[in-house]
């Protein structure tokens, strides 16, 4: 795809140029990706019938653990890879073009806070240099450069001095942002139940194979407590991804213009749900995703609502873990 038709995701502004964009996506990897295009002639499907959104087959995540997903180029920059345990098979996505999903993510941020730039933004994530190849703390990586605050970073390892500068920054009238996966958030409420009110507090998910299981009201509701905030956001993303759905409470996602979200049948994998309410397997269209498949079928179940909003309730039984929560050692 030209650079002109990637500027062009970037500036929906509707369900219709939405439409367009996926539509000659999906035209466009149908004949360019390999994996995609057998994928469609094992479902006996001619991509020239298709004539909806609905109607275009979601490739199984899974794919991306024993293929290499590529549409229409063969060099890479990079691979992004899902954490895992010794012994799992882990997702890559390879990335050719690093600039479509630092656009995304960026342009992402903004959609829903604004300039990164204002903004201290710390995560209780692992640092880059520890960590490369995932594309969560290559996201919070450069989103920690654009601030303006040289105190802006990662403390996994310094929690003290993460509670310090957040409560300076509070001291000082600056907007804060404190990202953790779920497990470390929640061993900070628990550890020091520091004061963050006024502190934008965003868990990413992660508590399975760690510390007993709890529900993301549950979480929420410790992490309020524990931290003296009224509400905690999430981020939904994921290793297969260029593009993220955020939450400002209650655990309703929304996605950027270039995202969207379907509930798929759970008896039935190629049918999807035609009214909101009903809970399914999720399936997204990512537009980032230009170079790799951005028609997927992941293995979370959710709900979508009448505003476009969706919530996250859980995985299959058979899914691996999310690979955010293995991610702090």
């Amino acid at each position: 795809m030209n650079r002109a038709f990637l500027q062009r995701i970037f500036k929906i502004k509707n369900i219709q140029e939405f439409t367009e964009s996926a539509f000659d996506i999906f035209k466009y990897q149908a004949a360019n990706n390999i994996v995609y295009s057998d994928y469609l002639t094992a479902l006996e499907i001619n991509a020239s019938f298709v004539k909806s959104l609905e109607e275009i087959p979601f490739l199984p995540v899974s794919f991306f653990k024993n293929h290499k997903i590529l549409t229409g180029v063969d060099k890479t920059e990079t691979v992004f890879e899902s954490s895992g345990t010794t012994g799992t098979n882990t997702s890559r996505h390879y990335i050719s073009d690093l600039s479509i999903y630092e656009k995304s993510f960026i342009e992402g941020f903004r959609y829903f806070y604004g300039d990164p730039s204002g903004y201290l933004i710390t995560a209780l994530l692992p640092s880059y240099s520890e960590r490369e190849n995932s594309s969560l703390i290559y996201m919070m990586n450069s989103l920690i450069k654009k601030s303006k605050y040289s105190e802006s970073g990662f403390y996994n390892n310094d929690p003290q001095k993460l509670i310090k500068i957040l409560k300076k920054a509070k001291e000082n009238g600056i907007k804060g942002i404190l990202l953790g996966v779920s497990f470390a958030l929640l061993d900070l409420a628990e550890k020091y139940s520091p004061d963050l009110s006024g502190i934008i507090v965003i868990e990413t998910g992660g508590m399975k194979g760690r510390m007993k299981e709890i529900t993301r009201q549950e979480l929420h509701a410790v992490l309020r407590a524990g931290f003296n905030v009224e509400i905690i956001h999430s981020e939904y993303g994921m290793t297969e991804l260029l593009s993220q759905a955020w939450s400002k409470g209650n655990g309703l996602f929304y996605c950027s213009p270039w995202m969207k979200v379907f509930i798929r049948d759970p008896q039935d994998p190629l049918s999807l749900f035609n009214k909101p309410g009903r809970t399914g397997g999720i399936n997204i269209i990512d537009l980032a995703n230009v170079n790799s498949c951005s028609f997927l079928s992941v293995n979370d179940l959710g709900k979508l609502h009448e505003d476009g909003s969706f919530e996250v309730l859980g995985r299959f039984d058979s899914s691996d873990i999310r690979g955010c929560n293995l991610l702090v050692e």
